[in-house]
């Protein structure tokens, strides 16, 4: 009777520690995409930290560009007010836009493309970009890690008991994926 009643026990015990350990990794998991998305929005910040500059620079050399501005300068300030991760990563696909297309018309100012302020914001620019791109990256295989941990037998019996739900991870438009016509750009 005693080695039934601690074969019990032990048996209990390992399922109690089986349901914590699964538990405790299912909100790893979940503040894992937490701190990934801080990530992305700390990289988000540097960036629009340097929009100001980067408009103020071309600025005096693009008078004809002062939609992109206005636009730019109009996102970067809606930015601050939104809430949902979805509602930043929108404003920031539709900044990004912008801000390639105005890169792409300092092609036809040769003065400002040669400008020293210039050139080092742009690198700036650039180093901005590729950390968002990394920062995206492991947010991305944050998501993958959490879906796939809350969709697998047995912690998906938990994270349903936790409504824990997939997330998103972050894609491209189709407007993206579409090949750019060189031809088309240089032409312009």
């Amino acid at each position: 009777m005693d080695t039934f009643i601690y074969v019990i026990i032990s048996v209990f015990l390992i399922i109690l520690i089986a349901i914590v350990s699964l538990y405790n990794n299912l909100i790893s998991k979940q503040n894992e995409i937490k701190n990934a998305f801080g990530t992305i929005d700390a990289m988000l910040k540097k960036r629009y930290d340097l929009i100001p500059n980067l408009v103020e620079t071309v600025k005096a050399y693009m008078s004809h560009e002062e939609h992109i501005f206005l636009e730019v300068t109009r996102l970067r300030s809606q930015m601050n007010e939104q809430k949902s991760n979805t509602e930043k990563l929108e404003t920031d696909k539709k900044i990004s836009k912008n801000i390639n297309g105005l890169l792409m018309a300092v092609e036809n100012y040769p003065s400002l493309k040669a400008s020293q302020n210039f050139i080092l914001l742009q690198d700036s620019w650039n180093e901005s970009e590729e950390q968002i791109a990394a920062s995206r990256r492991f947010y991305n295989s944050a998501v993958t890690d959490y879906n796939i941990a809350i969709q697998s037998f047995p912690s998906n019996i938990i994270a349903n008991y936790l409504k824990l739900t997939a997330e998103n991870v972050i894609s491209i438009s189709e407007e993206e994926r579409k090949n750019i016509d060189a031809k088309k750009l240089f032409n312009n």
